[in-house]
């Protein structure tokens, strides 16, 4: 998302319903409902790739939860998955923000991935550490940190609603000196830079443009420093250039996460340069959203509390296969909700299919009819919720070829003004009609 937000290009989020490394798939939905949540708190992206290798999906053969027998996906989990999927088709781009503090942004660079390999002359940054040791802390505080591309500074539209960027090349390196004229401006018209690092990684000392031709820097910081009228290796504490600050944190970012309780530093340099008149760095355990009729939430564990997330409404939950209504939902630590909220939805009184384990086709309405054809994979259940102005009356489910089906399941909610279909699902379609 840091990557194409300025240029304008077009991009596509994944997730996929399973992952190359074997496990079960009761590991599988877990982490798909986490991802797929993470996804939908980007609120000015809608383009989704759903489903990279479908054979995978539905024929690949995987462990049963807490067993070695495999099998093909469970019905309940290619429910909802379709379910989830399907929901993508009217996700609405949003000018909602996550919940939580923001202006706080974390700089990166493609460089990053130079340095990932665990060892290197000594030095460690084991599991890119030192991205991680600048984002967890305030993660899982339930502060909304974004990323800044290194190689996006030249646009104006990269700094739009930064107001602390922090960063260290312990794990990363300016590929030009080009990037620190742009840094170095922001700061001045009044932005505020925390650096980290101790620059003693031995990826400072390479052949590179800091250390080459008329340049005889130690480190890519030396220059960067220079720049705001400090010394090459300035000594840790709060600077001031121009408008803006400059607070240096003598610590490698890893030093943050690999130990217990050691983030309290960062933590309270940034709170003290955030904190103002207007307002202040506010911790919690979770982020929510709202993008349309939807809902997202995510509580998180190892945070400030233990307290669940609890939202009260009218609500269909698009995490479970059975699509329940709620009153209200209680999100956990280490959970996460994904909810219709059906109060806020459009043209409430005109029938329409809100949620369904399936794409739907040639929808028709009349003063009394709802009627549209469904389609999704053999093999998989359909479970759909569907919008009507008055309990209905009768519920026509056929075969394209007007046979009835066998088995199909047909329930009012009078709360939520609902119908509850069940059935088979078919590719060559299923044609519904309902009276009412």
């Amino acid at each position: 998302e840091s990557m194409t937000a300025p240029t304008g290009r077009k991009i596509f989020f994944l997730t996929d319903p399973i992952e190359d490394w074997p496990r079960d798939w009761g590991d599988y939905k877990k982490n798909y409902q986490a991802t797929f949540t993470a996804q939908l708190l980007y609120p000015d992206i809608n383009n989704y790739e759903v489903m990279p290798w479908p054979d995978r999906i539905y024929e690949g053969l995987y462990k049963k939860p807490n067993s070695e027998e495999k099998e093909q996906i469970p019905r309940y989990y290619s429910t909802q998955m379709q379910v989830m999927i399907n929901s993508l088709n009217m996700m609405p781009v949003s000018n909602n923000k996550v919940s939580g503090s923001q202006g706080i942004s974390i700089l990166m660079s493609n460089s990053l991935m130079f340095q990932r390999f665990p060892t290197h002359h000594g030095y460690e940054d084991p599991q890119l550490s030192n991205f991680f040791g600048l984002t967890l802390p305030f993660i899982k505080r339930g502060i909304p940190v974004k990323t800044l591309h290194l190689e996006n500074v030249k646009y104006s539209e990269t700094w739009e609603n930064t107001k602390i960027l922090i960063m260290t090349y312990s794990n990363m390196k300016p590929l030009s000196p080009d990037a620190h004229k742009y840094i170095t401006s922001w700061v001045k018209s009044g932005g505020i830079l925390v650096y980290c690092g101790k620059d003693n990684d031995p990826f400072q000392t390479v052949q590179e443009w800091w250390n080459t031709g008329r340049n005889n820097y130690e480190r890519p910081s030396d220059h960067l420093f220079e720049m705001m009228g400090l010394k090459k290796f300035q000594n840790e504490g709060e600077y001031k250039y121009g408008k803006g600050k400059i607070y240096i944190v003598r610590h490698d970012p890893k030093e943050f996460v690999l130990e217990k309780n050691k983030d309290f530093q960062l933590i309270n340099i940034v709170k003290k340069l955030y904190d103002g008149d207007k307002e202040t760095l506010r911790f919690k355990n979770n982020f929510s959203l709202t993008r349309g009729q939807y809902e997202i939430i995510s509580v998180l564990d190892e945070s400030i509390n233990a307290e669940p997330h609890v939202i009260k409404g009218k609500f269909i939950d698009l995490f479970n296969p059975e699509l329940p209504i709620l009153d209200q939902k209680i999100t956990k630590p280490g959970e996460q909700s994904y909810l219709l909220n059906i109060d806020k939805i459009q043209n409430p009184k005109e029938p329409q299919v809100l949620a369904s384990a399936s794409r739907i086709y040639e929808e028709k309405r009349t003063k009394n009819n709802y009627s549209f054809m469904t389609k999704s994979p053999l093999n998989t259940t359909n479970v759909m919720r569907i919008l009507l102005p008055y309990k209905p009356v009768n519920c026509n489910i056929t075969d394209i070829m007007g046979n009835k089906l066998d088995s199909t399941s047909f329930e009012w909610d009078e709360f939520s003004k609902t119908c509850k279909l069940v059935f088979d699902n078919n590719p060559n379609g299923i044609q519904i009609s309902i009276f009412f």
